[in-house]
């Protein structure tokens, strides 16, 4: 038994967006300076009341959920820990996992996605910690699973410098891996029994160690908390890389995308459709999301004008911060292109290449920073000018939502509200309200649980993870069989195969 919800059949209908406010517990998370703009209360991020009444503003808006960036350490490639300090780029910054209980308690139908690096610290704990916020929130959680990318993040770990590219994600597939057994195979769905006459809470015949031994883990096991309403929260994850492309094939319900035309987008959900198909799963269950900046006004003239507002207070100094960019833009004649400018430098390609491409002209990139357009999935106008393109990118582009961009707290939340919203939910754009009690998953799967095509729904059979808690001295299986098993084929675990046909 897998405890798999049978997926709401599909309605007619125009394809409907799904959308998260993104959020980050700090002063200055993406479009940096404006938190001096007046009224603006990003200065409350450490304030209790500033989460809860975001929480409630985004479920009174209709919206899945609040999505929670992180990072694990600073900005300091360009200007050093004075400029991320001095502008509040992402420092101070608080734990996004301690922010979901208390929105959770003044919701009841809003979803909530935290990031959390598989890089720095052990599976078993964080297993724990996503458990305990599923049973809290009655399965309302997401995980957007990141390696990690900052060199400072490395060095707050005790290491010198990153781990390499590739190696991290290397690390990420087995850090899945082992929370796969924890989450979906080391307890029955029916294994708390909460027996008062028998005087049995939990039966230990249902509940199972994991025993991994891997390249990079080992983890006896069992898993602290029982059963969940999802066992394995949502999973998102960003591509870019082609091993980032096969890690998010491989795990990720929910991927994030981008492209600076209609022909990227497209070709890159293809490309991950397909690479989730050579993994053994149905390209079909993917969601695909962007970043989008939403600017509402009434009329064309007020949109412009509070667009021109935001524009006033951006600090181009942020975003070459935040971009960790190689050089200065501003220090280079404005015809160059940004690959003639790195060569001049002496840098090779890196972020502003891929940010701007190289062909980009200096001129053209800060007119772009300036005015924070972030190309396709930007637009600043009337609910129906916004309802327009937000429907050429369901219908023509692909996609299956956004994480809603904030310039203002709470002027862009309560914009979406009040404009944006009631004219998506007019053309039939926006899914139906959520229910009192319905998991983040069955919101935009229509299943409570991963489905059995999942790399996951592997561990859920008993004979996939050892009962051996009767017996248990002590030993540990032979290492010298273990390897890090391919959820796909089970019977194949030589970590688990000394006890797989044990109930």
């Amino acid at each position: 038994m897998t405890g798999q919800s049978t997926p709401t059949p599909a309605t007619s209908g125009p394809k409907t967006l799904h959308v998260n406010l993104f959020e980050m517990a700090c002063v200055s998370h993406i479009v940096h300076g404006l938190w001096r703009e007046e009224g603006n209360q990003r200065h409350r991020f450490g304030e209790m009341a500033f989460w809860l009444e975001t929480a409630r503003k985004a479920e009174a808006a209709g919206m899945d959920a609040i999505f929670l960036a992180d990072v694990i350490g600073i900005y300091d490639r360009f200007g050093g820990l004075d400029a991320s300090l001095r502008l509040g780029l992402q420092i101070p910054n608080l734990d996004p996992l301690s922010l979901i209980p208390a929105m959770a308690a003044v919701t009841t139908t809003l979803g909530f996605a935290a990031t959390f690096s598989t890089t720095y610290e052990p599976p078993f704990a964080f297993a724990r910690r996503m458990s305990t916020l599923d049973l809290l929130t009655d399965g309302r959680v997401g995980w957007n699973v990141v390696t990690s990318y900052l060199p400072n993040a490395a060095r707050n770990f005790g290491l010198d410098g990153e781990l390499e590219h590739d190696s991290r994600y290397d690390r990420a597939d087995e850090y899945l891996d082992v929370l796969y057994k924890l989450w979906e195979g080391s307890w029955q769905d029916d294994a708390i029994l909460q027996d008062r006459d028998g005087d049995r809470f939990a039966d230990p015949e249902r509940v199972r160690h994991i025993d991994h031994e891997g390249t990079h883990f080992r983890v006896e096991g069992p898993h602290l908390v029982q059963p969940t309403p999802q066992r394995t929260p949502v999973l998102f994850q960003a591509t870019g890389s082609p091993r980032g492309l096969k890690t998010a094939s491989r795990h990720a319900e929910a991927v994030f995308i981008g492209g600076r035309t209609q022909d990227e987008v497209r070709a890159h959900i293809a490309r991950t459709r397909a690479a989730a198909a050579a993994e053994g799963r149905d390209p079909s269950e993917l969601k695909f999301y962007v970043m989008a900046g939403l600017i509402a006004g009434q009329t064309e003239a007020e949109a412009k004008e509070k667009l021109a507002r935001y524009r006033r207070l951006y600090s181009v100094e942020g975003a070459l911060v935040h971009a960790q960019a190689e050089i200065d833009l501003r220090q280079f004649d404005p015809s160059l292109t940004i690959g003639e400018a790195l060569a001049q430098s002496g840098r090779e390609l890196g972020n502003m290449g891929r940010r701007f491409g190289t062909e980009q002209t200096i001129g053209a990139a800060l007119t772009q920073i300036a005015s924070f357009d972030e190309g396709r999935f930007f637009i600043a106008g009337t609910p129906g000018q916004i309802a327009d393109a937000i429907e050429t990118w369901l219908d023509e582009d692909g996609i299956d939502g956004i994480n809603l961009r904030q310039y203002h707290s709470f002027e862009t939340l309560d914009d979406y509200a009040s404009l944006i919203a009631p004219e998506l939910r007019r053309r039939g754009r926006l899914p139906p309200a959520a229910k009192p009690g319905e998991t983040l998953r069955h919101r935009l799967t229509g299943r409570d649980r991963l489905p059995d095509t999942h790399p996951a729904a592997a561990y859920r059979s008993a004979g996939t993870l050892p009962a051996r808690h009767k017996a248990h001295s002590g030993v540990r299986s032979d290492p010298s069989t273990s390897t890090s098993p391919t959820p796909a084929a089970p019977t194949q675990d030589k970590t688990l195969s000394k006890e797989a046909a044990l109930p």
